[in-house]
């Protein structure tokens, strides 16, 4: 077992210290929306929305947990991301300002660190990648130790640490609601808990198994079908915050909830207004997965005037259409299951 802890975000902590206009005037915008252009094919492009459907799930809160790596152990915290299959976590040898404020790994320190010497360049929207390839003993709790094998434990020069999960082994996540950032809910290992939900799990094959892709049936308003009326796929991501879909499709949503943009790039609704905005259901499986606006909505402690919409356009174009992204704000509503062996994820209302 794993506690999730749910951290502070970039974008609070810039706007609560007034410099996220300057940060936007700064950055371009469309870097964080590219983080899935390497999941597909070099011949399918990636076709970025409008700038005032430009949310971005970097600027939100995400689930983390406790890791250790090497002999003796090295505490690192990793977001568990079933979107991503690598693991990494920032170098000793790392010179980048992004390495100086986070742990690094001191692979000269672990009696059972293997030197791969691959070494590697890997190409962001926020610019590029170089790291060496080795491999070391993993603990993730103090139930669960492993040696990396065939996929080498890889330490990047990034800004923070990731443990890839998609397509790892039977995994499930719980994930924390409200303003609690030490109690972000449990992600389990190798089995499920059957007390923290209610009602039967719901299975739904993987059609691409890159990553813990399924099939959408539609996606209603209030009961009625407005998109994806004909089918659509969809990622199951918990390194996502947000729920993101094609750029004209989230436009008409967030017209339908009365969202507005802002000049921070969020799209806010007054929080007023939440018990009179429409339940948005997912059909998956042919069952309905519904959000109510307590839901889809992200409320603000210091701010209780404007609350932010959940949804951001982010266009994934793929040879059967354009993908969706079931991030943290679906996944917080139910009880998830990631099971490699049969290729499925299940869903079961979480309690």
């Amino acid at each position: 077992r794993i506690p999730l802890i749910r951290f502070k975000s970039i974008k609070k902590q810039l706007k609560e210290k007034g410099e996220l206009e300057e940060f936007w005037r700064n950055h371009h915008p469309d870097v964080f929306a590219r983080r899935y252009l390497h999941c597909f094919p070099s011949d399918i492009t990636l076709s970025v929305g409008t700038a005032s459907e430009r949310l971005y799930d970097y600027m939100n809160a995400q689930y983390y947990g406790a890791v250790s790596v090497g002999t003796p152990p090295q505490r690192f915290t990793v977001v568990f991301d079933t979107g991503s299959s690598n693991f990494w976590v920032p170098s000793a040898y790392c010179i980048s300002e992004a390495c100086r404020v986070h742990q690094k790994f001191k692979s000269f320190k672990s009696d059972s660190y293997e030197h791969g010497g691959e070494a590697f360049s890997l190409q962001y929207g926020s610019g590029q990648l170089l790291g060496v390839a080795g491999k070391d003993t993993l603990q993730v709790s103090v139930h669960l130790k492993w040696v990396s094998a065939s996929t080498s434990a890889v330490f990047r020069a990034l800004q923070s640490s990731d443990t890839g999960l998609a397509l790892e082994n039977l995994a499930w996540f719980r994930q924390g609601q409200g303003e609690d950032t030490e109690n972000g809910g449990e992600l389990i290992l190798g089995g499920i808990d059957h007390s923290l939900y209610k009602g039967s799990i719901h299975w739904v094959p993987v059609t691409e198994k890159s990553y813990w892709q399924i099939h959408i049936n539609n996606i209603k308003i209030q009961g009625r079908v407005a998109f994806c009326s004909h089918g659509c796929e969809a990622i199951v991501d918990s390194g996502t915050s947000l729920i993101t879909g094609p750029s004209s499709q989230i436009r008409r949503l967030q017209e339908y909830i009365g969202a507005s943009p802002s000049n921070t790039r969020e799209f806010l609704v007054d929080c007023r207004r939440l018990s009179s905005l429409p339940h948005i259901s997912f059909t998956i499986g042919h069952r309905e997965y519904k959000l109510t606006a307590e839901q889809y909505i992200i409320k603000s402690i210091d701010d209780q005037t404007f609350c932010m919409s959940g949804f951001q356009s982010l266009d994934i174009p793929t040879r059967t259409g354009s993908l969706w992204i079931l991030g943290d704000v679906f996944m917080s509503a139910f009880y998830c299951i990631f099971d490699r062996g049969n290729d499925r994820v299940g869903f079961a209302k979480a309690v």
